[in-house]
């Protein structure tokens, strides 16, 4: 029989789902790992993710945005251009998010994608 006491019940790391909350949505971690090599331009930001659409961009930019970890900046045309990069608190996350990427390596079969 299966132990359903409260210390087998224990709660999910409250962190940990804040961390899937906003990088278990598609598309977040392709977007960061592009800002993390540099500031981008909105249009080169699109072209370096292959499939998402300038609503989608747009949105989760807004939502890593308002988490604090990507600042939209306008640079003053002409033309007018907007680029987004990490915020500091964006860039402390390459550590972790490099060691995922190598578990990824090892541990995870090739689902087939083009990259």
């Amino acid at each position: 029989m299966a132990d359903h006491s409260e210390q087998a019940c224990r709660r999910v790391d409250v962190s940990i789902s804040r961390v899937f909350e906003l990088f278990g949505k598609r598309w977040t971690g392709p977007i960061v790992s592009v800002l993390m090599q540099q500031p981008v331009h909105f249009a080169d930001l699109r072209r370096a993710i292959p499939g998402i659409s300038e609503r989608m961009l747009s949105d989760r930019l807004s939502e890593l945005g308002t988490a604090g970890l990507v600042v939209r900046e306008v640079d003053e045309g002409p033309p007018l251009r907007v680029s987004y990069r990490l915020t500091e608190a964006g860039a402390a996350m390459e550590p972790a998010l490099k060691e995922l990427g190598r578990w990824a390596e090892t541990h995870l079969t090739d689902g087939g994608g083009d990259c």
